[in-house]
């Protein structure tokens, strides 16, 4: 049975995208995958270049608010920073929320090799947190 699941950041472009991917990737068709944010941006080309490295493209993805998804039901929220674990709003249904901050690679400053690099360590963290995932 397939369950819906949302990652929900502040941003939405780097960490619930690489998330999204990484999920909807390496779980097939297990889980729906959608991501959004609070304060939505854009999709960090890091984020992209990152996830192109292990063969995922995310060059599609754009970042979306989280209201887009109010009123619908999800199986699981996932969220992956400790802002929008706080304001995350209250989903229809049995919903089950899981909190798991991870660092914000976007935060990260210096020139793009030390940038890139923080990508990948949070990818790289992502992919193995969610490999422990309910259903996996």
């Amino acid at each position: 049975m397939t369950q819906r699941v949302l990652i929900l950041c502040t941003g939405n472009s780097a960490r619930s995208q690489m998330a999204e991917g990484l999920l909807r990737h390496d779980a097939g068709d297990r889980f729906t995958v959608e991501s959004a944010g609070t304060k939505p941006s854009v999709v960090r080309p890091e984020a992209i270049a990152a996830m192109r490295e292990v063969g995922i493209d995310i060059s599609g993805h754009r970042s979306k608010h989280v209201d887009a998804f109010d009123g619908q039901v999800f199986d699981l929220v996932l969220t992956v920073c400790d802002h929008a674990n706080e304001v995350c709003p209250v989903f229809p249904g049995g919903t089950r929320r899981l909190h798991h901050a991870f660092d914000d690679p976007a935060a990260v400053t210096g020139d793009e090799a030390t940038r890139l690099a923080a990508f990948r360590r949070v990818r790289d963290e992502i992919r193995a947190y969610l490999r422990t995932f309910p259903g996996e």
